[in-house]
């Protein structure tokens, strides 16, 4: 399925100007060798050139979006913590394997596949992701983008879920990127955020949908 298909509106004029900032930046990170930021400096002092690339290699973009589900935290949790979970909340995500260690135990490995990221040629995007943390007790975990084709390796992506009122959780996505030459951090911060506050509206149809399924299930 497309990405319209899916739910996913790139028809629009702020969707249509965020896909093109995150093909140019999916393009210039590709190249990049071993994924390092280069950086132009005009000192040949071997010290000031190592401290101004490791400078631009600490340096991370940060963004966050969130939500409010009309859910209990326990219930939002079961549905976002689960791999196999993934295409119910995540409509632009097709399959999620897992490749390595126990899940919900750090060291975990998955492969994510569809159309998280679009690419210009329609083509599916992939991303080899591994569980950092997993605290159920606080609601919380990190997954590290290992690889991918989408030139956003070693990225973070951290999901955070706080009681909020009765039966309602505010859910938080916070994410961090390495810095990409020649493109500007408002506009790639501005397009994840796009895509992740996207999934996050679609938890609470999510589990509507999946209750309705139990309940018709125990009707038969």
């Amino acid at each position: 399925m497309t990405p319209k298909e899916r739910g996913i509106d790139l028809g629009s004029s702020k969707s249509k100007n965020l896909l093109h900032q995150f093909h140019f930046a999916v393009a210039t990170t590709t190249t990049a060798t071993d994924g390092v930021v280069s950086c132009s400096v005009k000192s040949k002092d071997p010290n000031v050139i190592e401290d101004k690339k490791n400078e631009a290699v600490n340096q991370k973009w940060h963004g966050s979006v969130g939500g409010i589900v009309d859910a209990p935290i326990d219930e939002v949790w079961k549905i976002v913590s689960q791999s196999s979970r993934l295409h119910e909340w995540m409509p632009m995500v097709e399959n999620c394997t897992d490749l390595s260690g126990k899940e919900g135990v750090p060291g975990y490995t998955r492969l994510v596949s569809g159309f998280m990221f679009p690419q210009k040629d329609e083509d599916r995007s992939w991303v080899k992701e591994r569980l950092v943390l997993m605290d159920p007790l606080s609601y919380i975990y990190v997954y590290r983008m290992e690889a991918s084709n989408v030139g956003l390796d070693r990225s973070l992506n951290s999901l955070k879920l706080i009681h909020y009122g009765d039966d309602s959780t505010l859910v938080e996505w916070t994410f961090e990127i390495d810095p990409v030459e020649g493109l500007s951090e408002e506009g790639i911060v501005d397009y994840l955020g796009y895509i992740y506050k996207s999934c996050i509206n679609r938890i609470e149809s999510a589990i509507g949908a999946n209750k309705s399924c139990v309940a018709f299930f125990k009707k038969l």
